[in-house]
């Protein structure tokens, strides 16, 4: 071949070859398709998507991998049921003259297309950092369709599985039909419809696996001591349709990890282990027999530490010997005694003649089929419920969820060795063994009253030495609260802190008098209401010395209910200190309130109880201190505001938020805070912001929606219409008030500032005004103008005032907040929002409310409203 020739070809290769290997970026354009050979990659490099073939298989697929992963484990596929073949080199990814995309093969088939609803072929496929395959509008941005509502075998974090918000459909996982093969295989996971719903994997229409119902932040049915399956997930549900949707999140985005449904029907959450370039499994279900749905027929439990796993309930016998001796179980177990109920059942061994009780089950997996009664709070009525009505099998309450009662037959029972939940099974009272021999029972009773008479000898004997040991201390020249011991302790009692001196004797700090006490002096545990010795206890005159007895020159601020001040420990630690006041609003139960809710709770947007100090009427909390103090400090201050650049008010945005979901749907309670404003969020060392102040705060069970009280309190502009003026408050309560807030931080205003233009009662309708006539850049603090990013400030005004709509159903959660929050407008599009016409000032001024002829049909027995001003 000649040199002429030679160069010919290799120019022949360049134009024609090397074009199909090079990739067109993280996009699909109408004049760019995606062609065998090429892969997009998003922005990021964290994702790649092109044409795959899984395996030995001969066919082709167009899918998404994680570009990081060299074995390129598919997350999503799109063309699953129909395959192209592996030699079709002519096949194409393109956006269509009618905007969609369509996978064409080299007869121009089509073999897969996104059959979006698109108004103009102005359209662009992109793949994000997220691993979301999105098809939107060029012009408008709006998206028209995406991969996350359509998921494969993979969830991936911000995915969401159930209930698709915008379309209005379901979302499940699908396993692949083999290892080679990615088509719809026989195993399903999804969310059932019940409430609360519960974790389901189906082979087919059965079920295979079931998680047990979510009670706020974890499936009950799931056994797992460490909650390794319950990292990230979340769920929400849409109230109008009854539906829900489960969001698996990755809040280290240095952590990646995914779920996966397998073609064995196993599910599987992974994790990347970077350093061995590897998936290593880090949950998996189903493990065991146990685990799988049903094993054990109905009336009967299985054990993972039992030889033979499945053994009937108390009360209950094998429906077949036969089968049971086969190892097969799925017949299940039958009732031996008949209930007082089933008066004309004619196929049990005996007749009941007395009322039926309940047999307590612990550490169970519940039960399926479950009722769930909202209107029995507590385990006394849901136990009466269940006596009252004969198709009432047993019963169970767990923490989080409520009454929950079982009219069918109890399947998929399992007896956990750790976590579970107690059942309450119904038996005939013949079943309870409450029928006792008469010598047994006089044995019994002997017992136990030999064991009273020693008991209160023993008591005297003590009583009658510890007085001894009090007379002698008074005639001592020795003051003893001044002694020391190594197993002295401090404690609490009747509202002033003592020093346990020896066992039965106490020295109190007030005055250093000596009196013996019984155990009933001593307040016990938070559970019912009374302060354990083992909460952190700081001394009243150590907190007095750390504040310079309370000096002014160390006030940090003073809210509706006391003061706050800097103090300095004697080891040099930085504390602040709220002090009540005597004549404040807040009283012990509000006190104890917050010091026991800030106590369990922990995370870094929410500030951290270090102790707290009774002593007589002194009710004093020990937080961290906070050198930035509080953000009214500077969102509201001329000078001090311009050291919030866009980007940090965007991060304090996005921590608030962070910190509302978690008290709302991941802390271990459910928690409103009720309260929630710029001067009880507290900003750290580096601008991290703390929520504070639980003094109002409500615990919620999970299932409960809305709570009522006849005592409103909060502060003024922040309430929410439906608690402002009855009384009732939810988790959209606290997400109105962060609409508020969020934004005055996007505009350095008080929303209870009132100088806007008059025909604005407040923030909120000068917000909307501007929204509405497409100025609501307008509403950005000027000082922002060179630093914000502008799509990013939209996106939050659209947020705050989506967050202030007067009905609470229109508000979103703080789960979809955060989302929102997270998502760029190619990524999520967000609804309209609805004018907020509530004001709480224009309710107060109103000519009916000052002349006494309210005509608002609501009951405020007694209205607290707190400062506005900061601590």
């Amino acid at each position: 071949m000649d040199k002429a020739s030679l160069l010919l070809l290799v120019f022949y290769k360049i134009l024609f070859i090397l074009p199909v290997y090079c990739a067109p970026n993280d996009s699909i354009t109408p004049s760019q398709p995606l062609k065998v050979g090429q892969t997009l990659i998003s922005t990021g490099q964290i994702f790649e998507l092109g044409f795959f073939s899984p395996g030995n298989a001969s066919e082709l697929y167009i899918g998404i991998w994680y570009k990081i992963d060299p074995d390129c484990r598919i997350v999503w596929v799109a063309n699953r049921g129909n395959a192209l073949l592996a030699d079709d080199l002519a096949s194409r990814l393109i956006i269509s003259s009618d905007g969609n995309l369509k996978l064409m093969d080299g007869k121009q088939d089509i073999v897969w297309s996104t059959n979006a609803s698109v108004q103009s072929n102005t359209t662009i496929a992109v793949l994000t950092d997220d691993g979301d395959f999105i098809l939107k509008d060029k012009i408008s941005g709006a998206t028209l369709w995406e991969s996350f509502y359509y998921p494969s075998d993979t969830i991936l974090a911000t995915m969401q599985l159930g209930l698709n918000g915008r379309s209005g459909q379901k979302s499940f996982l699908t396993s692949w039909e083999n290892d080679n093969d990615p088509a719809p295989g026989k195993f399903v996971v999804g969310l059932s419809d019940e409430k609360p719903p519960q974790a389901f994997t189906w082979n087919g229409t059965k079920p295979y696996w079931r998680g047990g119902p979510w009670d706020g932040w974890k499936f009950i049915g799931i056994e797992d001591e460490d909650k390794g399956y319950a990292n990230g997930i979340s769920l929400t549900t849409n109230n109008q349709i009854g539906a829900s949707c489960m969001t698996f999140n990755n809040f280290n985005k240095s952590y990646i990890s995914i779920m996966v449904i397998l073609p064995t029907g196993m599910l599987e959450i992974l994790h990347w282990e970077g350093q061995q370039n590897q998936w290593n499994v880090s949950w998996a279900a189903p493990q065991h027999p146990c685990d799988v749905y049903g094993t054990c027929g109905p009336f009967s439990s299985c054990s993972k530490s039992r030889s033979q796993p499945c053994e009937c309930l108390k009360g209950f016998f094998p429906l077949s010997n036969e089968e049971w001796s086969k190892g097969n179980w799925t017949s299940g177990c039958v009732r031996g005694t008949q209930l007082m109920c089933d008066g004309n059942s004619s196929n049990l061994i005996s007749k009941a003649s007395k009322p039926d009780g309940f047999w307590k089950l612990s550490q169970m997996k519940l039960p399926d089929h479950y009722l769930y009664l909202y209107d029995e709070t507590d385990q006394g009525g849901c136990s009466q419920w269940c006596l009252r009505n004969c198709s009432c099998l047993a019963y169970a309450c767990p923490d989080g969820i409520g009454c929950m009662v079982w009219v069918t037959d109890l399947v998929d029972i399992q007896q956990f060795s750790n976590d579970g939940e107690d059942l309450y099974l119904r038996l005939a009272k013949t079943e309870l063994g409450v029928k006792k021999r008469y010598t047994a029972t006089i044995i019994s009773v002997l017992s136990i009253s030999v064991g009273s008479l020693l008991g209160l000898l023993i008591c005297c004997v003590k009583r009658w030495k510890a007085n001894r040991r009090a007379t002698a201390l008074r005639h001592s020249d020795t003051h003893i609260h001044e002694q020391k011991s190594e197993t002295s302790k401090w404690c609490v009692m009747k509202g002033f802190r003592i020093k346990c001196i020896v066992k039965g004797l106490f020295v109190s700090e007030r005055k250093g008098t000596v009196r013996d006490i019984s155990q009933e002096d001593v307040q016990e545990g938070p559970a019912s209401a009374k302060w354990s010795s083992e909460l952190p206890i700081i001394d009243f005159n150590r907190v007095k010395r750390a504040t310079n007895n309370f000096s002014e020159a160390d006030k940090l601020g003073e809210g509706g209910f006391g003061a706050v001040y800097k103090g300095n420990l004697e080891d040099g630690q930085l504390i602040a200190v709220k002090r009540l006041s005597s004549h404040s609003g807040q009283g012990m139960e509000e006190f104890k309130n917050e010091v026991m809710l800030i106590s369990k709770l922990q995370h870094r947007n929410l500030v951290r109880l270090l102790g707290c100090c009774i002593q007589g009427e002194e009710k004093i909390v020990i937080l961290e201190y906070m050198k930035n103090k509080s953000l009214d400090k500077f969102l509201f201050d001329r000078t001090k505001r311009l050291e919030l650049d866009w980007a940090k008010r965007f991060s304090i945005i996005q921590g608030i938020a962070r910190g509302l979901l978690y008290l709302h749907r991941d802390s271990c309670l459910r928690i409103i805070h009720r309260d929630l404003k710029a001067s009880n969020i507290l900003l750290d060392d580096d601008m991290n912001p703390k929520i504070s102040d639980f003094g109002l705060a409500r615990t919620f069970r999970v299932t409960q929606e809305l709570a009522n009280t006849l005592r409103v309190v909060g502060t003024l502009g922040y309430m929410s219409p439906e608690y402002a003026m009855g009384g009732l408050f939810s988790e959209k309560s606290d997400v109105y008030s962060f609409g508020v807030l969020l934004l005055e931080i996007v505009s350095s205003k008080k929303n209870t500032g009132l100088g806007y233009h008059e025909k604005y009662l407040n923030l909120l309708g000068y917000a909307w005004q501007l929204w509405n006539e497409c100025k609501a850049p307008e509403l950005l603090d000027p000082s922002l103008a060179d630093s914000c990013t502008p799509s990013e400030v939209m996106r939050c005004i659209q947020i705050g005032l989506l967050c202030v709509q007067d009905h609470a159903a229109d508000r979103p959660t703080m789960s979809n907040v955060v989302l929102m929050l997270s998502s760029s407008e190619s990524e999520m599009e967000l609804p309209q929002p609805r004018q907020p016409t509530f004001t709480f000032q224009s309710f107060l001024e109103s000519e009916h409310f000052q002349s006494g002829l309210c005509t608002f049909n609501v009951s405020i027995n007694e209205v607290s409203i707190s400062m506005v001003e900061g601590r």
